[in-house]
């Protein structure tokens, strides 16, 4: 392409809770405040000015049918490996906050969350470590092709079973092949 293509910088909400999406952020992935006034804050987790920002704009209201209307599905975070993300589910469990639904999409391992206003929130890490493989799979897999929405797991089965000494190697497959799935499926909004 013969163009300079520009990189995701962040990602603004609209928002009625704005303290509780302050803390929220801050938990799930690090983000500090970089700047706040009354109606308004803006976050990052690394060395840019900002990554997600939130506008308290008056008289919003929360919307009981979310999942059923048009607008963004999710943002997502990457860890460099499966080692970092399975430690953020755990660490984030202890501080109360758990998954909506996670899901191996063969590329990568995703563990979604709802934030306070009900924006699907996604951390996961890379599947081959190494973006051009990645790239590759999905562009030529048969299994991705057939399944590109993936398969939903259970991340405390994944944890338990990690922790237990079950290396990322044997349980990204299996994990692919429905060995961990939830009890319950859930509705993500998504064609599955």
């Amino acid at each position: 392409m013969g163009f300079a293509k520009p990189k995701l910088h962040h990602v603004t909400f609209k928002t009625s809770r704005l303290q509780e999406m302050i803390d929220w952020y801050g938990a799930m992935i690090g983000a500090k405040v970089q700047f706040r006034d009354p109606g308004a804050a803006w976050m990052t987790n690394d060395e840019a000015n900002h990554r997600v920002a939130f506008l308290a704009v008056p008289a919003l209201e929360d919307d009981p049918q979310k999942i059923k209307h048009n607008g963004m599905h999710h943002s997502a975070f990457e860890y460099a490996s499966f080692d970092e993300l399975i430690a953020s589910y755990d660490r984030l469990k202890k501080e109360g906050i758990v998954p909506a639904f996670c899901l191996d999409h063969g590329l990568t391992i995703s563990i979604y969350y709802s934030d306070p206003e009900g924006n699907y929130v996604e951390i996961q890490s890379d599947n081959f470590g190494d973006w051009e493989k990645s790239s590759e799979w999905i562009r030529t897999s048969a299994d991705f092709a057939a399944n590109p929405i993936g398969t939903f797991f259970d991340p405390e089965k994944v944890s338990r079973a990690f922790a237990a000494g079950r290396s990322f190697q044997s349980l990204q497959p299996a994990i692919r092949a429905g060995e961990f799935l939830p009890a319950v499926i859930p509705n993500i909004g998504l064609p599955v």
